[in-house]
């Protein structure tokens, strides 16, 4: 095992001295910058091998753009924070939730719910529509969940915000770290899903605020649930079937709900803004999600999705 320690490390110095002489001197400017308002640090040996991801990474987004700028693309993209990663390290930083497959269906949260399914007709009349929760005072702001794998928390609490301000009045920010600390088992940075954080409110009888119960994107903390500062309850959640028909429907009629996207692609990984599409997004889902509303842009129709740490427009979910 010690030897092949040995032969991997030799073999990463070596790939990353031989590509020194490779990297496009234009971008020194560039590299530094960006390493400077991140604050990253490496070591001599791994600089080299980021600064040759983060070329990598430059390229991919000046091709994808120009492509946007002749227009066969509907989404812009960025260099961001997982700028020096692969797209398999970025996966498994962000993506922690396990790959399944894609079915018609999301999950929401809601006290009463019509069960009648869409219509063509009502699809038709959705598709001309644009519904947009956050003017309606019923999504909080974005948050981060950090690297933690919690995106099952965060959808599951913007759910219940979303429910809990249309009939209250009062949008309050729930606490994701609530879920994961008392998630069972403890686990909540490895493993969940929406409906368990739904179940866990229902059985704990109600969930505390973002305020009483700050969010650490940390495991292996003890459960703090406070229930005499209980900010929120549901009694109830249930699931959508009926593909993207269904979907809008339940959006327009109820509010925000919980849904799993494949966010596992390059594309998603750099996107700055734009409809979202990637033709290769398809198969299964790895990330879960907030829809907050849909419309129509330059013709073509998009769900509005809140993030870890931006609002997404994004089609063919």
């Amino acid at each position: 095992m010690n030897v092949w320690l040995l032969l991997c490390s030799v073999e990463v110095s070596i790939l990353a001295a031989a590509s020194t002489d490779t990297f496009d001197s234009k971008l020194d400017e560039d590299w530094k910058n960006w390493k400077s308002q991140r604050g990253n640090q490496y070591t001599k040996d791994e600089e080299s091998y980021r600064r040759m991801i983060w070329e990598d990474n430059m390229r991919y987004i000046e091709q994808h753009n120009l492509e946007h700028s002749l227009g066969k693309r509907t989404s812009k993209l960025g260099m961001n924070n997982f700028g020096d990663l692969t797209n398999e390290e970025f996966n498994k930083l962000m993506n922690g939730h396990r790959r399944i497959e894609a079915v018609n269906m999301t999950e929401i949260e809601a006290d009463e719910t019509d069960e009648s399914s869409a219509s063509k007709e009502s699809y038709f009349k959705l598709r001309t529509a644009t519904v947009d929760w956050r003017r309606e005072g019923l999504v909080t702001p974005v948050k981060n969940q950090g690297q933690c794998h919690s995106s099952w928390a965060f959808s599951a609490t913007g759910a219940i915000e979303g429910q809990w301000a249309k009939r209250h009045g009062n949008l309050v920010s729930l606490s994701e770290q609530n879920l994961i600390d008392c998630s069972i088992p403890i686990d909540g940075c490895s493993t969940g899903f929406a409906w368990h954080g739904f179940l866990q409110v229902i059985e704990f009888q109600g969930i505390n605020s973002e305020e009483t119960y700050p969010y650490t994107g940390k495991d292996g903390g003890f459960c703090r649930f406070q229930r005499d500062k209980i900010a929120a309850k549901i009694t109830d959640y249930k699931w959508v079937w009926g593909g993207e028909a269904a979907l809008e429907q339940a959006v327009r009629e109820i509010g925000p709900m919980s849904v799993v996207i494949n966010a596992s692609l390059k594309s998603f990984q750099h996107y700055k803004g734009g409809v979202y599409y990637d033709e290769n997004c398809y198969g299964y889902v790895t990330h879960e999600v907030l829809v907050v509303g849909f419309g129509i842009e330059d013709g073509m129709s998009y769900w509005l999705v809140k993030n870890r740490s931006v609002l997404y427009e994004i089609t063919n979910i």
